[in-house]
């Protein structure tokens, strides 16, 4: 099981939630790759493992191992097992065999633990000197080369598999240190681990890390600052210049966008709630369509409340996959108890923000092999819904129609707004030979508004010039950039925007 943590909430992180945690409840193994190659080595360990203890193995990695990459050692290919035998007797899970198979996982992660300490997974690097590092995952990178800022090369140890704790390696390397410190990411959890073991191995030895910085992503500067305060070297952190401020935007011609423009206008004032997918980033000005984002399909519990408990209107975005994945249950709920906020399931046919796979209602399997797509509407009509509308959501008008008709009406409804991933489209466009438009501001019709940047915010439509005075700037379109779906040509009120001939 492979989970991602996100420290500063780089990606889609909806929380700086730290999966270290999961793993010690759940009773599951967990390794923490520092690199790309580590990442391919431990993923081999980690299979091997799971055959051996016969137990899931967690594998965490963080922002900056999922986003580098370094030169990996390929080795050989070894071929899975396809096939094999469904064991009934070892899932039977309920009393009392229920109390013998937990007391079988403790005993499991004992072997584990007696396994992890002679496995190599963590390692002492010799150094020098009498204060130590302790670091797991990248933060094992992070501290080699703060070390390398400061002129230093102190003993450390490499933490590769962080549970079960390796408590022996650890006072191993806690004997005789004066300070030590920890570098990880997210919660001080390694920290308290070594707080606890130092007590009676170590009872005079200073353990510092993030004991009060719960929070943000852990830097090569910060660590720096931690040893130098600890050896008596100076440092400073340098002063990073201002960036820009850049946003995450939907991409240029997307249909959410659309959908969201369409929506916001026809019903202005309503809580708009919003799920996991591109369509998060409706949360973000201009667009401001999503007022909460928690996790897939809690979208449909949470609008059904707030319609039982609220006069004000309430409308569900949520992604065809996501419908598929976590939509459905809560859709049954708010017909079988009578709510009625509108639902309106943005049918791009992809699952686009985590690498374009197919879903059910894609017309592939998940191999990319043909598939009879399931129907969205159909779907929601078996589930209770009655007023179901499907509309295509580049135009504008369509859309804004069905929306004002659909909420007016009592119980629960439904609107498929269908409008091809553009990115899916582009591909598309370029393979079989379609002639994609370009779009145009004519500067004579121009009323330098500013609808299209400021209130639509289509990144390839800009604005150069004066902030706060549109009338002394320049508004146009970057033909690179435009992906010709033509919703702002509708969104522009003096029809300024015209085809590129």
């Amino acid at each position: 099981i492979v989970v991602a943590d996100d420290p500063g909430c780089w990606s889609s992180g909806q929380s700086e939630q730290d999966s270290r945690y999961l793993a010690r409840v759940a009773h599951l193994p967990m390794l923490e790759p520092s690199d790309s190659a580590e990442c391919k080595d431990f993923v081999i360990r980690a299979f091997k493992m799971s055959e051996k203890f016969k137990i899931p193995v967690v594998i965490r990695i963080t922002t900056r191992v999922g986003h580098s990459g370094c030169i990996v050692k390929l080795g050989k290919i070894i071929k899975g097992k396809t096939h094999g035998t469904f064991d009934v007797d070892r899932w039977r899970t309920m009393p009392p065999r229920l109390l013998a198979v937990h007391r079988e996982l403790h005993e499991k992660l004992e072997s584990i633990n007696r396994w992890a300490e002679r496995s190599g997974l963590n390692r002492i690097v010799k150094g020098k000197g009498n204060v130590g590092v302790i670091a797991s995952g990248v933060s094992y990178c992070h501290s080699l080369e703060a070390m390398d800022m400061l002129g230093l090369k102190l003993p450390m140890l490499k933490l590769g598999i962080s549970w079960p704790l390796p408590e022996k390696t650890i006072i191993n390397f806690i004997h005789g240190l004066n300070k030590v410190i920890i570098a990880e990411e997210i919660e001080p959890i390694i920290l308290k681990e070594v707080e606890r073991l130092a007590k009676s191995a170590n009872p005079k030895l200073s353990v510092l890390g993030k004991d009060d910085i719960h929070s943000c992503e852990l830097k090569p500067d910060i660590i720096a600052l931690v040893l130098a305060k600890a050896t008596g070297k100076k440092f400073k952190i340098p002063v990073a210049k201002p960036m820009p401020q850049r946003p995450p935007v939907l991409c240029p011609g997307c249909p959410h966008r659309a959908t969201f423009w369409a929506t916001k206008t026809a019903v202005p004032g309503a809580v708009y709630g919003g799920d996991i997918g591109c369509y998060i980033m409706g949360i973000y000005e201009p667009l401001a369509t999503q007022a909460f984002v928690i996790s897939m399909g809690a979208v449909q519990g949470i609008t059904h409340g707030i319609r039982k408990v609220s006069k004000q209107p309430a409308i569900s975005f949520i992604g065809d996959s996501t419908f598929f994945h976590a939509g459905i249950p809560g859709l049954i709920n708010m017909t079988w108890n009578k709510s009625d906020p509108l639902v309106i399931v943005m049918k791009n046919t992809v699952t686009a923000m985590t690498g374009h796979q197919p879903h059910a209602a894609s017309g592939k399997t998940a191999m990319g092999e043909p598939a009879k797509p399931l129907s969205i509407s159909e779907i929601a009509a078996a589930c209770g819904v009655e007023n179901i509308k499907t509309v295509n959501c580049f135009n504008i008008a369509e859309t804004q129609s069905a929306v004002k008709e659909l909420i007016a009406k009592p119980g629960t409804k439904l609107l498929v707004a269908e409008g091809e991933c553009r990115l899916m489209y582009m591909r598309r466009a370029r393979k079989e030979g379609l002639k994609v438009p370009k779009w145009q501001i004519n500067q004579d019709k121009c009323t330098k508004c500013g609808m299209c940047v400021f209130k639509f915010g289509c990144p390839a439509i800009h604005y150069i010039g004066d902030p706060n005075n549109w009338k002394k700037g320049k508004f146009y379109i970057e033909t690179d950039f435009c992906w010709g779906c033509s919703v702002c040509a509708q969104v522009c009120p003096a029809k300024a925007i015209e085809v590129l001939k």
